[in-house]
């Protein structure tokens, strides 16, 4: 029995074991799959170092395009209010911007605009002393040019 278990424990050790076919032919094979292995790697490290080079080159040109469109695509150009503020003295397309009508628009356009406008901003209502100002000089404003 002693010799039955030392033979399967050599056959279940056996297939790890490198068995050498010449004297030097063992050493000299590992030799040369380990050099083409390494030579593999530094290769394909190459090939990623060149690889992000280029695209870090490549990336500059593109960001600041991007950064350019983006600009130009600014969010005040998708908004549908009107972006900055007031004047010092205001002018009638500032009045027809606050009030949402047309500069030659008729006295009763403004008044149902500058009502509809107050009130959502009236004073009593916990709106702005300054903006009910305002919306009350733009329609002052286009009511003393207006036709109507």
């Amino acid at each position: 029995m002693e010799g039955t278990a030392a033979s399967s424990e050599g056959l279940r050790y056996a297939e790890y074991a490198r068995v050498p076919t010449g004297a030097g032919k063992g050493q000299a094979e590992l030799d040369q799959g380990l050099a083409r292995t390494m030579i593999a790697v530094g290769l394909g490290v190459a090939t990623v170092a060149f690889a992000g080079r280029y695209a870090f080159h490549l990336w500059k040109p593109l960001e600041q395009a991007i950064t350019e469109t983006a600009k130009r695509i600014s969010t005040s150009s998708l908004s549908s209010y009107y972006k900055g503020g007031f004047e010092q003295k205001m002018s009638r397309r500032e009045a027809s911007l606050i009030l949402g009508v047309s500069p030659s628009a008729d006295k009763a356009k403004i008044r149902t605009a500058h009502r509809r406008i107050m009130i959502l901003n009236h004073p009593d209502k916990g709106g702005s002393p300054y903006l009910a100002t305002k919306i009350n000089e733009a329609k002052d404003l286009l009511e003393s040019s207006a036709k109507n």
